[in-house]
């Protein structure tokens, strides 16, 4: 019998092996694992992703997690990492070669674009697709393009895609599909399910969802998890350590409560923001009528992440607003328990915002735990106290 994802994240396989039955699996917190014989340890070595030799491969408390993230994207298996970027870079080591072409669906993660623009050196290619481009996403493909990256929504604007479109047009074109699903996390989208090959995760957003862990994860089918163990993540080195695993694992237990909350204080949020003058537009998956039903047919749920854009824009507007906040952080990363707000409008990059499809009064805020009539609260009180500035 298939297990529910709340079945999954509280506690599916975690007494496995456990002669003392404890609620919480053990941290295996130690570099490497000794064996009786040689001869059990060079035949250990040839399947060392499947069997505990050294812990830069495999570690019975990462495998804990690693199974639970498997079983909730409903993926063959999953290897995780020290961070997203861990996991992302580690992926594409795996795949890419040099003279391939990778097409970016939707705005996306920006240390994502960043590594693959540093990739360019190494005579790899990439075009970024966006709803704003004038071309459709296949007159991007190139007879090179080996891989097609996506999030859905995306970064930023929280744009949709539609998923079975761009998983169909790839494999009429025999490229591989990769998807970061950080922000909806396993329980509100299943990318696999609709035909995606790979799905990479942040673990330090939502998942592990308290701020005060990193860890990245990949989920796909079984042969090619044991490819990416093997290459972009035994010689690459970004591990997750036992401790962090267990953290994580931690925050699995409450994530279907978290995820609930954080989805109806955003709601109340949005409904605030739409009454706000200063406000010349909101953006996340539950105001975007135009991809209504691809979001009913896409996702089980909606996460607190969003941004916003001030009617009066630019650097000093939008740092004279976020400044008057209090209860909402300045930082960056989301997906904790703490609201966050952040913004990309930097001095002097208007024109380069512009270029990229983002509005120089764009605001994004990560909706936390605290509660929608604090966290309403707050935004009025900076609203109020920045009116006589941002019209």
């Amino acid at each position: 019998m298939e297990l529910t994802d709340e079945e999954i994240c509280m506690g599916d396989g975690d007494n496995e092996g456990n002669p003392y039955h404890a609620v919480a699996p053990p941290i295996y917190q130690t570099s490497l694992f000794t064996k009786p014989t040689f001869e059990a340890f060079a035949e250990d070595q040839v399947h060392e992703n499947e069997r505990h030799v050294y812990s830069r491969g495999t570690n019975p408390t990462v495998e804990v997690l690693e199974q639970k993230l498997a079983a909730l994207e409903r993926g063959g298996a999953c290897k995780c990492f020290g961070s997203g970027m861990g996991a992302i870079s580690s992926t594409w080591m795996t795949i890419l070669r040099p003279g391939d072409h990778v097409l970016f669906l939707n705005h996306t993660y920006g240390p994502a674009l960043q590594l693959i623009e540093h990739l360019s050196s190494f005579d790899i290619a990439y075009t970024v697709w966006t709803k704003d481009s004038d071309r459709s996403m296949e007159d991007c493909i190139q007879r090179n393009t080996v891989l097609i990256y996506m999030e859905n929504p995306g970064t930023m604007t929280m744009e949709i895609i539609d998923i079975e479109q761009a998983v169909a047009m790839a494999r009429e074109h025999s490229i591989t599909t990769m998807m970061d699903n950080t922000w909806a996390t396993p329980l509100f989208q299943k990318p696999l399910t609709m035909g995606v090959d790979i799905v990479v995760h942040s673990l330090t957003k939502y998942i592990g969802g308290h701020s005060d862990v990193l860890g990245g994860a990949v989920i796909a089918s079984r042969a090619f998890i044991k490819k990416l163990f093997f290459h972009g993540y035994q010689l690459f080195g970004s591990v997750l350590s036992a401790m962090e695993a267990s953290m994580v694992i931690r925050g699995l237990r409450t994530l279907p409560l978290r995820m609930r909350n954080h989805e109806s204080n955003a709601a109340e949020v949005i409904s605030f923001l739409q009454t706000r003058p200063e406000v010349k537009a909101i953006h996340h998956p539950s105001v975007n009528k135009e991809a209504s039903a691809l979001v009913d047919q896409q996702f089980y749920g909606l996460s607190g992440l969003l941004s916003f854009e001030l009617k009066d824009g630019g650097f000093e507007n939008v740092a004279r607003f976020i400044n008057e906040l209090r209860l909402f952080r300045i930082g960056t990363s989301w997906g904790g328990f703490e609201s966050l707000v952040t913004s990309p409008v930097k001095p002097g990059n208007e024109e380069t915002l512009r270029h990229q499809g983002f509005d120089t009064g764009l605001i994004r805020l990560s909706v936390g735990l605290e509660g929608a009539p604090q966290q309403i609260k707050d935004l009025e009180g900076a609203f109020e106290r920045t009116r006589h500035y941002v019209q």
